[in-house]
């Protein structure tokens, strides 16, 4: 007789859960146990970073720029400014309010003492650098948008294979067990208690604000198509419920499509916008990213500037384009950037994905149901578009 399957958020839940109960009794040397398998566990997530970015970004870039036209770079172009202004306004409510939500309380400096010690750990330094990963991917996608042959992109193709079955087959499984060592470890030295009090406090902030970015969407999409934006918002909201239940923007696509169409976006365009947009289109991701970095850098009283955030914001418009294919793949892909340009320390990168799958379904369903605010105003600029053809769809 086979068991149901519980998804990853359950799964976290428990791991937190068991994390805190653990810290109280567990011996010291069986906490040492997990520590050491948290070392290794995050020198190989390091190692797979810039592979998470090559990965994903170049095959992306290749495959938007060899289906080139009007409509498509309309869609990029707007679901990335769509993506990068949610990160803005994400870090504006941040900046604003966290600091009065937020008590400083670095995690380096409470009970350091009775910190768990790995026995040992494995070194696996990357084989390059974020930025290079970046570079390179920017390199490769754009010439080979624009080669006539197929094995380079047949090569990268494979290779973003590999990265999602080592990210769902390895890292996803494993992830429960990671966080329930940086739990443990919170509970032995005294940390827990001030950061479950501010990620509850997170989480309600964000959930406000993802209703307030759909709704400002719509009033956009409104005033576009002169229609009334809650109807619409309304016609919407089965793909938004579809997607709190499937986590999954592909999955969502069929749910998504119909109602697009349903609000009278024409057939063409909503079959080439959403599923172009379930891909790129990130705004729900951007928004909780942001959102959990600032305030990680308030709690840990790390010095931060619009400057930097914003530098930040338009690499991870860019960085995370392709990862809702794979299970947590947003916040896997931004880890690089969490590390190189804020400075974010490997205790809170796991703090940060802990964070992020809290909130994925609802983050997916902002995502999903803001693809077709996207799709009402490619729709209104582009009436007399002629039907797609199939390798105009993605």
């Amino acid at each position: 007789m086979k068991l149901p399957k519980i998804n990853l958020l359950v799964k976290i839940l428990i791991a937190i859960a068991l994390g805190i109960l653990a810290g109280q009794f567990f011996p010291v040397w069986l906490g040492r146990i997990f520590a050491t398998f948290n070392a290794i566990f995050s020198q190989f997530l390091g190692f797979l970073i810039p592979l998470i970015i090559l990965g994903f970004v170049a095959p992306a870039i290749a495959d938007i720029g060899h289906k080139a036209g009007r409509m498509l770079v309309a869609t990029a172009a707007l679901a990335y400014a769509a993506t990068t202004a949610s990160g803005l306004m994400s870090f504006w409510v941040g900046d604003t309010f966290f600091p009065r939500l937020i008590t400083p309380s670095p995690l380096g400096e409470i009970g350091e003492a009775h910190d768990l010690s790995p026995f040992f750990t494995v070194e696996m330094p990357p084989l390059m650098t974020v930025m290079t990963a970046l570079v390179l991917a920017f390199t490769l996608g754009i010439c080979l948008a624009y080669m006539t042959g197929n094995t380079m992109k047949n090569l990268l193709s494979e290779f973003k294979e590999i990265v999602a079955k080592t990210i769902s087959g390895v890292i996803i499984p494993l992830l429960p067990l990671y966080i329930f060592g940086i739990f443990l470890n919170m509970t032995v030295s005294g940390q827990v208690a001030t950061v479950l009090a501010a990620f509850a406090k997170i989480i309600l902030v964000i959930f406000a604000m993802h209703i307030f970015l759909l709704v400002f969407q719509y009033a956009i999409a409104g005033l576009v198509a002169k229609r009334n934006p809650f109807k619409l918002l309304y016609t919407m909201l089965p793909a938004y419920f579809t997607a709190l239940g499937t986590q999954s923007s592909a999955a969502t696509i069929p749910v998504t499509l119909r109602q697009a169409i349903k609000m009278g976006v024409s057939e063409d365009v909503a079959g080439f916008v959403i599923p172009l947009c379930a891909t790129i289109h990130m705004s729900g991701s951007a928004m909780k990213i942001v959102a959990c970095a600032v305030a990680l850098m308030i709690m840990e009283s790390h010095p931060y500037d619009p400057g930097m955030f914003i530098g930040f914001i338009c690499m991870l418009g860019i960085s995370i384009i392709a990862a809702p294919g794979v299970p947590g793949g947003a916040i896997m892909a931004s880890l690089g950037l969490l590390a190189s340009m804020l400075g974010f320390t490997e205790a809170d990168q796991a703090l940060m994905i802990a964070l992020y799958i809290a909130m994925d379904s609802f983050g997916t369903a902002c995502n999903v149901t803001g693809d077709g605010f996207i799709a009402i105003i490619i729709d209104k600029c582009f009436p007399t578009a002629k039907t797609i053809t199939e390798d105009n769809s993605l």
